[in-house]
């Protein structure tokens, strides 16, 4: 089975149009498939065409959220609740285009875990969106040395065991194929039709860019220093230390040479913080080593993933730790 998510927030005018070209796509790839519409507490009338769409289709199912809670919210929910084979992310604003999907499949047939799509020809504002979103990816595939052109891209598709492994919160919707990667999935870029906006307008803006700054910091230390947090706060208190006795030094040897008064000194005063900020950095990665054993611990989790196994059966391996369809029986082959 496909599974088809959708998150929509007030697209009243688009529903109708996505819901006919999404069953077209469907149609063509002739396998059965489903259609989960998110209503991200949308407050037109959304959940009305969504409603009417249900009664007719019963491969359209419908989650709808007391509140908006945002888009990352809503591809979590439509993920975990999906029972397809391959999962499908896309857009309910008729910008991603439902044609491209059986490329995708094809695609991801041929070895890979993830596809996510590349606006290439990106049909939006310059400034405020195709600007900002250059900048953004740029900087986040510096600094996870992940390359990637296009992040924003909702049209993705998916393995389900790898989406499901996925842990989304706040505003992490943007970095699911770095988040994949991580967990040792093989992801790969295409290229895909973007279109203009026909009706409703955008939820996104050139605010967001300080949300995505903020979010790239928390994938960095995710991808890093999650494991083993001491690296990264020992390493900054190792250096704050370093320094502080470079200072302490100094301070000494101009009291020493040419009788510099020491409580006067800035110095002085340099050492004393650094010391300080190094005790605090270590006994931070103290409790963040701790933190991250209680985590892999008690939730049975692990941080690696296993992609097959050779002589050894799928039973051999704990709940958490979910295998590629090449080694778990009846499945079909990846």
């Amino acid at each position: 089975m496909l599974s088809v998510v959708i998150p929509i927030h007030n697209e009243e005018e688009n529903i109708e149009p996505l819901y006919a070209e999404l069953t077209q796509t469907l149609r063509s790839i002739g396998q059965p498939s489903e259609m989960l519409f998110v209503d991200d507490g949308s407050y037109d009338g959304s959940y009305r065409c969504l409603a009417d769409l249900a009664s007719r289709d019963p491969d359209v199912k419908i989650i709808r959220f007391r509140r908006n809670f945002g888009q990352t919210a809503a591809l979590e929910a439509g993920i975990q609740l999906a029972r397809g084979e391959f999962i499908v992310t896309i857009d309910g604003d008729l910008q991603n285009d439902p044609g491209d999907i059986p490329k995708m499949l094809e695609k991801l047939d041929s070895g890979y875990d993830l596809v996510h799509g590349w606006r290439k020809d990106r049909q939006d504002a310059w400034l405020s969106r195709k600007l900002p979103s250059r900048i953004a990816n740029w900087l986040i595939s510096r600094v996870t040395r992940f390359p990637v052109h296009d992040l924003g891209c909702t049209l993705k598709v998916i393995r389900r065991e790898i989406a499901q492994e996925l842990e989304l919160y706040g505003e992490m919707h943007r970095f699911i194929p770095i988040l994949a990667h991580r967990l040792g999935a093989r992801c790969t870029e295409m290229v895909t039709h973007h279109r203009a906006r026909r009706f409703g307008t955008t939820k996104y803006g050139i605010s967001r860019t300080a949300r995505v700054i903020l979010d790239l910091a928390t994938v960095k230390y995710l991808l890093d220093y999650s494991a083993s947090p001491m690296k990264l706060f020992g390493g900054i208190g190792l250096c704050c230390a370093v320094f502080s006795g470079v200072t302490g030094i100094s301070t000494l040897l101009m009291k020493w040479l040419a009788n510099v008064d020491m409580t006067g000194n800035p110095l002085l005063l340099l050492t004393a913080l650094l010391v300080l900020v190094a005790v605090q950095f270590v006994s931070l990665g103290l409790l963040g080593e701790v933190a991250a054993r209680i985590y892999f611990g008690r939730q049975g989790k692990q941080h690696y993933a296993i992609r097959d196994l050779t002589n050894l059966t799928p039973e051999a391996v704990p709940a958490s730790q979910p295998l590629s369809p090449t080694v778990i029986p009846g499945r079909r082959a990846a």
